[in-house]
């Protein structure tokens, strides 16, 4: 028999291609589990997740990821009758992280996972009591009908008991009356060793990562390692402090804001005297401290430089962007577009530490619109939407003024003005005369000159202001570290050891290297 090598080839070809964009319907009936209708709210949004990555959960993958991939579909939904399936196809009115609908789903292996937030409490889809299903494998090689149970709750946070360990949970009349609501404030305490409820101690205030929970405590109590160093003799007799990271619109940055209201005001004046008043037995400014990595690095920064008098020493590790004419690689004041740069090129949000571009900013962002129920980042509980909500004005619907249009990302240079209140250099320059003299021995950040977010410029841009100061020059210890990336040198004892240091030093006199 001859054989037409060039047709096998094509055909080889064309098969191939066709294995690789082939697509198919895909629809999910759901039902709710009948132990979960009595607390059941008819209101909410809707959440359909297709993961490609076998290990977490989908609905816990809310941050495009460049490895392995997470669709999400989402949509409002009024009158949700528990007792009714509710049919999931089409989605063409649905918004999503992809440019396809549920009528065509690429084909191939994925984990299915639904969940319905109805929860309004909270900026998160985590919060308590919103609902979700199993995660379940599905392979699409044909249109495909499934059927999921809401069947899951999501449960009350709590800490891990432990004689150390304290949960603090204050009522915040700053915050309760600008809301015109109950506003609590929550966060958990690390008492040292050998706590005598007598005695002073030296206190430092940490700042999560974005988003980072009063709950993080437990991640320190479960460490083997650092709980046998804690209780040692070699660790430090320091009080820490975990601020919780939740806020209206996402992380609250612990500071004051037009569309949040005055967070940094309740700190401030309320919290930390409640909190020292139960535990630590002085309200001595002399021995505070405070630091955090990435958001925690730039709010620790923050109340360092803003709230000078408070805190004694700021450690701060690869900051979000503190001044913004490198907001990552945005200068605000004068591009015209956040996705795409002036050489036509989608911006990166994200690389390795050998520069390898992972993610661009507009994927990023469109992640947030359809965590948002506005369909937006506005409101999304993410990393832009916090930003935004702290440095831009409120918007006459009641949401923050977008600098950056969510479909578009061209930048509102109106709303760019605005945010140079939180612009660290900004604040710096103009006020250096008064912050210069009470910030002096009191500035420690550390950055990796490969950050994996570019947060290095404008760290690099603040280090260069501050050599230039006068009167006084500045002492601040930066420190880059090159080919390093993102928090990699961040560590919880090494930030202890730091403090003792200077708590050392203060109490001596002397300087302690």
């Amino acid at each position: 028999m001859k054989y037409n090598l060039f047709a096998i080839a094509l055909f080889l070809t064309v098969t191939h291609i066709n294995s690789q964009t082939a697509s198919f319907p895909f629809s999910v009936k759901v039902n709710v589990n009948d132990a979960l209708k009595e607390n059941f709210k008819e209101n909410g949004r809707f959440y359909l997740f297709l993961s490609t990555n076998p290990n977490d959960e989908p609905r816990t993958q809310t941050w495009p990821s460049p490895t392995n991939k997470t669709y999400i579909f989402a949509k409002n939904i009024s009158a949700f009758n528990p007792k009714k399936t509710l049919d999931v196809k089409h989605a063409k009115d649905w918004i999503s992280t992809v440019d396809w609908t549920l009528d065509e789903v690429p084909a191939g292996e994925y984990y299915v996972q639904i969940l319905w937030d109805q929860d309004f409490d909270e900026s998160r889809i985590d919060a308590p009591g919103n609902l979700y299903s199993e995660t379940q494998k599905i392979i699409m090689e044909q249109a495909m009908e499934i059927d999921l149970t809401l069947s899951n709750s999501i449960g009350q946070r709590n800490i891990i008991e432990h004689n150390l360990a304290k949960e603090v949970d204050m009522k915040s009349e700053v915050l309760s009356a600008w809301w015109k609501k109950p506003i609590h404030l929550k966060a958990s305490v690390l008492l040292p060793h050998n706590y005598d409820s007598k005695k002073e101690y030296p206190i430092r205030y940490n700042v999560a990562g974005y988003g980072g929970r009063y709950t993080r405590i437990n991640y320190m109590l479960g460490s083997e390692n650092f709980m046998k160093w804690w209780n040692s003799s070699e660790a430090p007799q320091i009080i820490t402090v975990f601020l919780d990271g939740e806020g209206p619109f996402g992380d609250s940055y612990q500071m004051d804001s037009e569309n949040s209201g005055p967070y940094g005001e309740a700190l401030i004046t309320e919290f930390i005297p409640f909190i020292e008043s139960k535990y630590r037995g002085t309200n001595d400014a002399t021995m505070r401290f405070v630091d955090g990595c990435s958001t925690g690095g730039w709010v620790s920064l923050g109340l360092q430089l803003y709230y000078p008098d408070t805190f004694n020493g700021v450690y701060s590790y690869s900051p979000d962007a503190v001044e913004f004419e490198n907001y990552q690689l945005i200068n605000i004041y004068k591009d015209e577009n956040a996705y795409v740069n002036e050489y036509g090129y989608k911006r990166p949000v994200m690389r390795s530490t050998m520069g390898e571009p992972m993610l661009s900013l507009q994927e990023f962002i469109q992640y947030e619109n359809v965590l948002g129920s506005s369909n937006t980042y506005l409101n999304s509980g993410g990393q832009f939407s916090a930003h935004t909500a702290l440095y831009s004005p409120k918007g006459s619907n009641g949401l923050p003024q977008p600098l950056i249009d969510p479909t578009t990302g061209v930048i509102d240079s109106v709303v760019a003005k605005h945010w140079k209140k939180y612009d660290f250099k900004i604040h710096a320059k103009e006020n250096w005369e008064e912050l210069g003299p009470k910030i002096q021995g009191k500035i420690y950040i550390w950055m990796g000159d490969m950050d994996h977010f570019y947060l290095n410029p404008a760290t690099r841009a603040f280090a260069d202001f501050l050599e230039e100061t006068q009167n006084p020059q500045s002492d601040a210890e930066i420190v880059f570290s090159p080919m390093e990336g993102h928090c990699s040198q961040y560590s919880h004892k090494v930030v202890l050891e730091k403090i003792q240091k200077r708590v050392t030093q203060l109490k001596t006199g002397n300087t302690v290297k």
